[in-house]
């Protein structure tokens, strides 16, 4: 049997199983394509990350970026791993910046994400991205909160109570609507890109 025989028989099993062709063997081998995948993704994730805008009226300094988004589909493409990384290096450039910031965001991109890679790994589906994107959400809206709590009064001369106080006005609205916004698009995007990235 030839070389391309072989190719082409790899490739049907490979759309059969659903898998993304990665270049990666079952081995968890890194590839050449892979490893620029995985960079594309956390280049697109930083360069997003600046973009930043208000989107509650009236809470300026809580500001929405769409990075999530980028670290959601890769986690939906090639799973929780990639997730994790592109969560992280993504706001790499933010840490000379803004540390304590930076650590808030990592960790609710990480809670956002990873779960939500988990379970469409186990489940892909248009049902099962919906699920992980609901239980990520809901993951990441409790990380959010929390950190916000603990991190917070660390850096921004505020107390527990202060940062408190501001959950139901201002944290709990703009996490929700960031949140709703990271999964919408998502759920809109994600299947086009996997299957532009299968080619």
């Amino acid at each position: 049997m030839s070389a391309s025989s072989d190719n082409h028989i790899q490739t049907n099993v490979d759309h059969a199983t659903g898998s993304h062709a990665t270049g990666v063997a079952d081995s968890g081998r890194w590839s050449t394509r892979r490893i620029a995948v995985y960079a594309l993704f956390v280049a697109l994730a930083m360069a997003l990350s600046f973009v930043e805008f208000p989107i509650i009226p009236g809470i300026a300094w809580l500001k929405y970026d769409p990075s999530g988004i980028v670290c959601l589909i890769a986690g939906f493409a090639f799973g929780p791993s990639a997730a994790a990384i592109v969560s992280v290096l993504g706001f790499v450039p933010h840490l000379f910046m803004d540390p304590w910031g930076t650590l808030m965001a990592v960790l609710v991109a990480l809670a956002l994400s990873v779960p939500a890679a988990f379970i469409y790994r186990r489940n892909r589906s248009r049902k099962g991205a919906l699920i992980g994107l609901i239980v990520g959400a809901v993951v990441a809206l409790v990380v959010a909160i929390l950190g916000n709590l603990v991190v917070t009064p660390i850096y921004a001369h505020m107390t527990v109570a202060q940062v408190a106080a501001l959950i139901v006005p201002a944290l709990l609205p703009f996490n929700l609507l960031k949140f709703a916004i990271h999964g919408v698009v998502t759920f809109l995007i994600y299947k086009p890109i996997s299957n532009l990235l299968d080619r």
